[in-house]
């Protein structure tokens, strides 16, 4: 098996997290996708990395606070 069966794209990630390609850009950037990694202008991302929370809505930033189990 490759590489390819174990990585993907930020277009992957984002129609199996079902957010917009750019938002998961952005959310690299950020350092929230956990192993992301940027090769030139392409992120690559591996298989099975959990959507990162979103820290914009408010039972994120109540998570982040720990006041929500």
């Amino acid at each position: 098996m490759g590489l390819e069966s174990e990585l993907m794209t930020t277009k992957d990630a984002s129609e199996l997290w079902g957010i917009t390609p750019r938002r998961v850009q952005v959310l690299c950037d950020m350092g929230k996708v956990q192993g992301a990694i940027r090769m030139g202008r392409t992120w690559i991302i591996p298989k099975g990395t959990p959507r990162p929370l979103d820290g914009r809505t408010k039972a994120a930033k109540q998570k982040a606070q720990g006041k929500v189990g």
